[in-house]
């Protein structure tokens, strides 16, 4: 089965994209909301998750806009992307992800992403 592409968009107020930036593209960042560890070696980055392992290696990088993996393992042309927008009239930021999961997944992994978001949310104060 062919897995479905979907996307979110999150509110992040008028964070300061560079803030944003440090937490969706640095180990250390991510390591507050996202993994439990991560280590980066160039563009492969090590998550861990109550003791297991995954990478996923840079596929696509524009220094504090965007940043999208694919998973080591990944058969498929299937990534996870971070993009931040923001709104030139209101100031507001926008943090979006895109991301693939399995049909019988797919609301699965968007409740996974709300959750790991409202982490993020609450480590950088909005």
């Amino acid at each position: 089965m062919e897995k479905q592409k979907f996307r979110l968009e999150f509110a992040m107020r008028s964070v300061p994209v560079s803030l944003l930036w440090s937490y969706i593209s640095s180990a250390t960042g991510l390591k507050e909301w996202f993994a439990d560890a991560v280590s980066v070696a160039g563009k492969k980055y090590v998550f861990e998750w109550n003791g297991q392992e995954q990478c996923a290696t840079v596929i696509g990088r524009r220094d504090g806009l965007s940043i999208r993996f694919r998973w080591d393992d990944e058969t498929s042309r299937a990534y996870f992307e971070m993009s931040i927008s923001v709104n030139e009239m209101t100031d507001d930021t926008t943090l979006i992800v895109t991301d693939y999961a399995e049909p019988d997944e797919l609301d699965d992994s968007k409740e996974l992403w709300e959750t790991q978001v409202d982490t993020l949310r609450r480590a950088i104060g909005c």
